[in-house]
């Protein structure tokens, strides 16, 4: 490593060691240079040596140099409250695909700070399994809208069984009046999910007919089609914040004919398997 690219990210005014990274990481990402390369490893390893404003800058382009071997530092970024970088520090983990920090991460789901649990929530997303369901599924009751649908989002990406109940379970027992990310993620789960949104369909309530024509019309399959005309052409509940039944079928319809399309067209481009 060239000294002065460690050295550019120690002296100077903040301004200029923040240019001076910036330029480290332009020189990564463009060119792979070792030199700035092994600088931003430098600042990771020792990052209590370095200002948080090049720490959290350099975090958030973790994806340039990331490397398996920055797991111990990250780690004890994570639980650094002194530091208070712990947002960044669960960035790196998440680029650099440290699954080691998954128990951590599940402390920190409770963080006071908002932005620490919302990019844990998009960590354990990533790295995490079904065992970290029960961790997440209180969020989805998460004052904060962009957190509930954050963490739909990632119960939807890790999947199984218990992701697919706390969905339901929020759909059937809706806390909120908009759920539409909650009927998105469920659509994710065709075909099992499909029968329980055709069942919900038939509800007595507007509202779970409503979500359940949203989330027919994600999935793409042809076995809503005609529970989804009927509700267009009949139906004539209100939800509570004014939202028509059948305007949501005809919606839902107009989806999910372009996801037909759309993947029709994608097989059409396949190319011919080569005869043998």
């Amino acid at each position: 490593m060239n000294p002065a690219d460690l050295q550019g990210l120690r002296s100077g005014s903040l301004e200029t060691r923040e240019a001076h990274l910036t330029l480290l990481l332009d020189r990564a990402r463009t060119h792979g240079d070792e030199s700035a390369i092994a600088a931003l490893h430098a600042l990771v390893r020792d990052y209590r040596d370095f200002h948080r404003s090049l720490y959290s800058r350099a975090m958030n382009h973790a994806d340039v140099f990331a490397d398996a071997s920055l797991q111990e530092p990250l780690l004890a970024a994570l639980a650094d409250t002194r530091y208070n970088c712990q947002a960044w520090a669960v960035m790196g983990c998440t680029a650099m695909e440290i699954r080691a920090a998954v128990p951590q991460l599940v402390t920190l789901l409770d963080h006071p700070q908002w932005l620490v649990r919302g990019e844990t929530v998009t960590a354990l997303s990533a790295l995490g399994d079904a065992s970290v369901v029960p961790a997440l599924r209180p969020l989805l009751s998460d004052e904060a809208d962009w957190l509930r649908q954050r963490t739909a989002d990632a119960l939807a990406h890790i999947g199984g069984d218990a992701a697919l109940e706390a969905l339901w379970y929020e759909f059937e027992h809706r806390q909120f009046p908009r759920i539409g990310y909650i009927a998105s993620t469920l659509a994710l789960f065709t075909p099992e999910v499909v029968p329980r949104l055709l069942t919900a369909a038939d509800s007595t309530d507007p509202d779970q007919r409503y979500w359940a024509a949203v989330a027919l019309g994600s999935t793409g399959d042809d076995q809503a089609i005609p529970t989804l005309e009927r509700l267009m052409a009949t139906d004539r509940g209100v939800t509570v914040f004014d939202g028509e039944v059948r305007t949501a079928a005809k919606k839902a319809l107009r989806t999910l004919r372009r996801i037909k399309a759309a993947i029709a067209e994608r097989d059409a481009a396949k190319p011919e398997p080569a005869p043998h």
